[in-house]
């Protein structure tokens, strides 16, 4: 009998043995990044799993996953890589992948660990079939070290990640860099992006930069080759790069189809950065001008640069431009940029430039506040319209509004509460009440969610016209820092768009409105 009970006990003891061993081995935790997946790039890290092992003879031996149901239908597959101490993702050392994907799938590995930190990095590869408004359920579930396995949770594990496009990428057709974005759907459904072309470097003008458009007919999931649509050129005897035109704002007047793009062009200045070297005076060679063009075609072809400086500059002003972003179509028909300037005294302040003529002629507001720069602006009730600033002071927006076209101004509720920001450009529109088929005109407004970096991209949806920002409305669609400029429009009555700056790039992503209502 002894020498039975010996042999029903032995298991057990090695089991307890095996854990205990197990669990003096290493230590696991899984950071789940809040970043986009981008359709059409090789690499997109998911998840990092660190392991801290005090032993040098501790081996990784695999790691399994579990993805949601439609999630495993849109990956093409899944790769695991590891950079040893380093904290950042990197995709030289791949040691396990796997094409064939499943709700729960192990993937086998052998990678010797060394003592101290060791990062493992799971990465995904998207196939065609996930639309941008399709979401992703990705998460670990263990790791196998030295044939124990560890427990492995995201420290975020029921949220789910977002698809998204990369419209323009770094060094794409030779260009350096892509930056400030605008972005509108036209009466036909297409949507249509402006963004300066930064050719040499990521500086703001002076420089050689031309305004690009991109379209896309299928609500973003595709987008036409780049099309440059403002570019000065040789002007005045003057080089590609002493005749930069930039920071553009986009707008459809609704009532012909028309769309409006207006620039600022800088003439001469070589090397010098605009904000500072422009002066005051009228002409090309003394102060930036404030350029439009105008396509009749759905941005399919556009007209030669218009120059409206003379219309709406005052020859002591150092500086007068665009939001930028994208501009209005009033209900009355009045096409409405929002717009800065530098005063006499080289002191910046918003207000808007708009036109009752469908843009034959135009007009500028009086100053809202100083020391305010990039706007957007939306038409709320009776006419009344919102302006949302950039404030150099920091810390929070500075919102107000006026029923008299900018003569007077009159500060809202909201101003310097609500909303927090870096000092960043930020995006601002309605939702279409009139097409939408929802019970209330939301306001919709993006910007890096912070007052210390632009970092954290979010979405934020107000149920009463602006006064209030709920955190149950908003959704953070990118944690990491980037240059901090966003456009917004609705693609459809269900879903809004956003073309927002990474670093050097543009991304694309579509989020539907029940999301934000949590519906």
């Amino acid at each position: 009998m002894r020498s039975i009970l010996l042999i029903i006990l032995f298991p057990a003891l090695m089991l307890f043995a095996s854990s205990t061993f197990a669990q003096s081995t290493a230590s696991v935790s899984v950071h789940k990044p809040l970043q986009p997946i981008f359709k059409g790039e090789t690499h997109n890290p998911v998840l990092k799993i660190e392991v801290l092992t005090t032993r040098t003879d501790v081996v990784a031996d695999g790691i399994t996953l579990e993805l949601g149901r439609s999630t495993s239908d849109y990956i093409e597959q899944v790769q695991i890589f590891y950079t040893g101490s380093e904290n950042e993702f990197s995709a030289e050392e791949q040691i396990g992948s796997s094409t064939v994907i499943n709700e729960t799938m192990s993937i086998p590995l052998q990678k010797p660990l060394h003592k101290g930190r060791n990062y493992f990095w799971v990465s995904v590869e998207l196939n065609d079939m996930i639309s941008l408004t399709d979401l992703l359920e990705i998460d670990s579930k263990s790791i196998q070290l030295n044939g124990s396995e560890y427990r492995a949770e995201s420290d975020r594990p029921n949220t789910a990640l977002r698809p998204a496009k990369k419209i323009r990428k770094a060094n794409e057709d030779g260009v350096h860099t892509y930056r400030i974005p605008g972005m509108v759907t036209s009466n036909e459904g297409t949507l249509l992006a402006v963004y300066d072309v930064r050719y040499d470097d990521s500086s703001d003008l002076q420089g050689d930069i031309d305004v690009g458009l991109s379209r896309s007919t299928d609500g973003g999931e595709t987008w036409e080759p780049m099309e440059i649509i403002i570019d000065m050129g040789e002007w005045g005897g003057r080089p590609v790069s002493e005749n930069g035109i930039g920071d553009p704002a986009i707008l459809v007047d609704r009532n012909n189809g028309t769309i409006w793009v207006s620039a600022l062009w800088i003439h001469g200045y070589p090397g010098t950065h605009a904000w500072f070297s422009s002066q005051q005076g009228m002409n090309p060679e003394e102060t930036g001008q404030f350029m439009l063009v105008k396509s009749e075609d759905d941005g399919q072809t556009w007209s030669d640069p218009i120059n409206i400086t003379n219309q709406i500059k005052q020859p002591e002003w150092h500086l007068l431009l665009m939001g930028p972003g994208n501009g209005i179509t009033m209900k009355d028909g009045t096409l409405v940029f929002a717009a800065q300037y530098k005063d006499e005294n080289e002191m910046p302040w918003s207000t808007i430039v708009y036109s009752k003529d469908q843009g034959e002629t135009w007009e500028i507001g009086s100053p809202v506040r100083s020391n305010t720069t990039e706007a957007q602006v939306v038409e709320l009730d009776e006419g009344r319209l919102m302006i949302n600033m950039r404030d150099n002071r920091g810390g929070a927006r500075s919102v107000y509004t006026t029923s008299d076209m900018g003569e007077t101004w009159h500060e809202h509720s909201s101003s310097r509460l609500a909303l927090q920001e870096p000092v960043s450009m930020a995006s601002l529109i309605q939702s279409n009440p009139e097409t939408s088929g929802y019970d209330h005109n939301y306001l919709l407004f993006s910007n890096p969610n912070s007052t210390a970096a632009r970092v954290n991209m979010t979405l934020k949806l107000s149920k009463d016209q602006g006064r209030t920002w709920p955190v149950a409305h908003q959704l953070l669609l990118d944690e990491n820092r980037g240059f901090g400029y966003s456009s917004l429009t609705m693609v459809d009555e269900e879903t809004v768009g956003i073309l927002y700056e990474g670093v050097r790039d543009l991304y694309f992503q579509k989020i539907k409105l029940d999301e934000l209502l949590g519906r």
